[in-house]
């Protein structure tokens, strides 16, 4: 299988994932397994800097995960395209957070409305309705 530019990554396209990274997940994270933020998986994540202001190389996985984040993608998702664990991808959004360049929106939390709570069901079936 040929490895696919990440730029033709798109979520109208899930066939064009990423090939599976072969580095051990614990050698992604320096062995951590939970982020120092709470991240829940249906947690939206915005990219807070263009990929031209990285310093890491293009296959780097953090720069993956920053360029997928400019279209504000899910943990999930995230996950999903990047082809990585969902533990390993909280963890490393998480450092990237921390380090400013994503910002996760907020999501349903123990004081959410009825009405918030409709609203992220009705996007959670129109999401699978449009897959």
């Amino acid at each position: 299988m040929r490895r696919r530019e990440f730029d033709d990554l798109s979520m109208d396209s899930p066939e064009k994932k990423r090939s599976p990274n072969r580095a051990r997940p614990y050698t992604l994270t320096g062995g951590r397994t939970r982020a120092r933020i709470e991240l829940p998986i249906e947690a939206a994540v915005e990219a807070m800097v263009s990929s031209g202001e990285l310093d890491w190389t293009p296959g780097d996985v953090r720069t993956v995960i920053v360029r997928l984040c400019r279209g504000r993608q899910s943990i999930a998702e995230i996950s999903s395209y990047a082809g990585l664990p969902i533990g390993v991808t909280r963890v490393l959004v998480g450092d990237l957070v921390e380090s400013g360049h994503l910002r996760v929106h907020a999501t349903l939390t123990d004081r959410s409305t009825i009405s918030e709570r409709r609203r992220l069901i009705e996007r959670t079936l129109d999401g699978l309705r449009a897959i």
